[in-house]
């Protein structure tokens, strides 16, 4: 059943007259005898008892016109609504996240955006890394935060700062306020959170190996996120290593940098031709607030 073939039925029952029905539909009225047949095909029923000289609705066709209008007025309703969602979906901006702490730069940015540039709605996504990638080819994303090891190919990189390792520690921890580490005193911290590989820059897993190498498998935490890291390192279960990114922060929690270390660059990846001038706006920002939180 189609939406064709309703109003021709509807046209014709408010006639009763094929020639008139089809000039008000702008058809031929072969065309419009075509639908009613086929319509009358798929109910299995007769809709109209016609004759020569008259046109009439049968039993079947007067019941009929109770749904078939009905059926047209949601279909129209219905293509209304999602047109608008359409038209929505236009002024929204999605950005994908692969941890809630990568949110907190977001949303200054995204305040003062928002104070600029009335009329689009940030869509925000916190899924892991390697699902975000896919996000962000197939256009449900117009911008993740990543590493530039990480950037996804095709994508532009855009650096926002550059993010040194750190290790992370309890305020209660002995090496509070310390300047630096080593890897070699970390391991004597005690016990290491660890974050999956796929997770964490390269330079981070090499340091978390030596991490591993430094420890019995009893004196290991394994985490499934940054978060619960944290959390960990914070009740001062563990001490963990990160790239000291812009909101990386946690009360209870100090980070002190790690020696022989390099910094790691860390930005934004977007598609070119996703590169609308919000989203420009937008990254423009970003650097600005990562400026501020590197030089802090």
């Amino acid at each position: 059943m189609n939406t064709t073939q309703l109003e021709c039925f509807l046209a014709v029952a408010n006639s009763l007259n094929f020639s008139r029905a089809a000039e008000q539909l702008r058809l031929t009225q072969p065309a419009v005898s075509h639908q009613i047949s086929s319509l009358e095909d798929e109910l299995g029923v007769r809709l109209f008892s016609r004759t020569s000289r008259s046109v009439r609705l049968t039993q079947e066709g007067y019941l009929f016109t109770q749904y078939a209008g009905e059926i047209l007025r949601l279909f129209n309703v219905s293509r209304g609504r999602v047109r608008a969602v359409g038209e929505d979906t236009a002024r929204t901006l999605g950005i994908g996240c692969r941890n809630t702490l990568e949110l907190r730069l977001l949303t200054r940015a995204l305040g003062r955006l928002r104070g600029e540039s009335e009329g689009f709605i940030p869509l925000l996504r916190v899924v892991p890394h390697d699902s975000l990638e896919m996000l962000l080819l197939d256009g449900e994303i117009a911008m993740m935060p990543t590493f530039r090891e990480s950037c996804p190919k095709g994508a532009v990189y855009r650096e926002l700062c550059s993010a040194g390792v750190v290790c992370a520690v309890s305020h209660e921890s002995p090496a509070a306020g310390r300047e630096s580490l080593s890897v070699q005193e970390i391991c004597a911290l005690g016990r290491v959170a660890l974050s999956r590989p796929n997770a964490s820059p390269r330079e981070i897993v090499a340091v978390q190996n030596q991490l591993i190498a430094g420890h019995s498998p009893g004196d290991i935490i394994f985490c499934e996120s940054i978060e619960t890291q944290l959390a960990t390192i914070a009740a001062g279960f563990a001490v963990a290593v990160f790239a000291k990114t812009p909101g990386l922060e946690l009360a209870g929690v100090e980070f002190i940098p790690v020696e022989d270390t390099t910094r790691l660059s860390y930005g934004v990846a977007y598609m070119a031709d996703e590169l609308t001038p919000l989203l420009r706006r937008l990254i423009g920002m970003l650097a600005a607030e990562s400026a501020k939180y590197e030089r802090n």
